[in-house]
């Protein structure tokens, strides 16, 4: 399959987890793809990854959270068709439990580092007269979720300024929608258990694994196909769409 050839697809946070399936998945494709990650480093791996299977891939970094360094980093970019804001960070606690800089974090990165990325971004789609815009949002943007104040307020953003902008650009050629997934298994999880558990892990994987009503974790990959296809040509008559990947949470639970 080559849904992506020609195409330039910009991915944030894509040197690990979900983010780096979905480059692989994109340059598997036919995209060339841009590697937005804090530091060139921590793309360095995923970029070498799609080279070395023939790929195309470069590596931009860049502080989402931040305008300045944000601007500087679409100012190299002279041709983009695809933009997958996944870049994130989690937090764990409740709303007493949530401290002040806690709240700042989350907001910094899930929430003004989406909106810094669709500020300059949108401007390169319009100049194209086209272009695909998928958030990374998350089933705490449509459900409680215990003990994750914080970052359910952040994903409820990611979902609100995605259909602000798909509403905004829906006559000016631009689809814009975002993903809902649930618990995935990326090394964050591990990090997690390991953290919190480090004699439970186990058990508190199939825990977390038995939420989701299929009784497993999605995998990376799994997210990376439903982006594929929401930002390609198949999706052309989808945008404002939140689109669960879920195991079967918002439905069935």
């Amino acid at each position: 399959m080559s849904r992506f050839t020609n195409k330039t697809a910009l991915i944030t946070g894509a040197g690990s987890g979900i983010g780096r399936a979905i480059a692989r998945k994109f340059a598997a494709e036919g995209a060339a793809v841009i590697i937005m990650e804090l530091t060139e480093e921590s793309g360095s791996a995923t970029a070498s990854e799609i080279q070395a299977s023939g790929g195309t891939a470069r590596v931009l970094a860049c502080d989402v959270s931040d305008a300045a360094s944000v601007q500087k980093a679409f100012e190299s970019i002279n041709d983009l068709d695809i933009v997958v804001n996944n870049a994130g960070i989690a937090h764990v606690g409740n709303v007493e439990q949530t401290r002040t800089e806690d709240m700042d974090r989350i907001y910094a990165v899930n929430v003004k580092g989406v909106y810094h990325c669709l500020h300059f971004a949108v401007p390169l789609l319009l100049k194209k007269g086209r272009g695909v815009i998928l958030n990374m949002a998350s089933i705490a943007s449509k459900i409680g979720i215990l003990d994750r104040f914080a970052y359910s307020m952040s994903k409820g953003a990611v979902l609100a300024m995605t259909l602000s902008v798909a509403r905004d650009y829906v006559d000016k050629g631009i689809r814009c929608n975002c993903l809902c997934p649930a618990r995935i298994h990326t090394p964050f999880v591990d990090g997690y258990l390991e953290k919190n558990y480090p004699d439970r892990k186990d058990e508190m994987f199939q825990k977390l694994s038995a939420f989701q009503p299929m009784g497993r974790m999605g995998q990376p990959e799994e997210v990376a196909a439903a982006a594929a296809f929401l930002c390609s040509d198949d999706a052309a008559f989808i945008t404002g769409a939140s689109y669960d990947v879920d195991g079967g949470v918002i439905a069935l639970r």
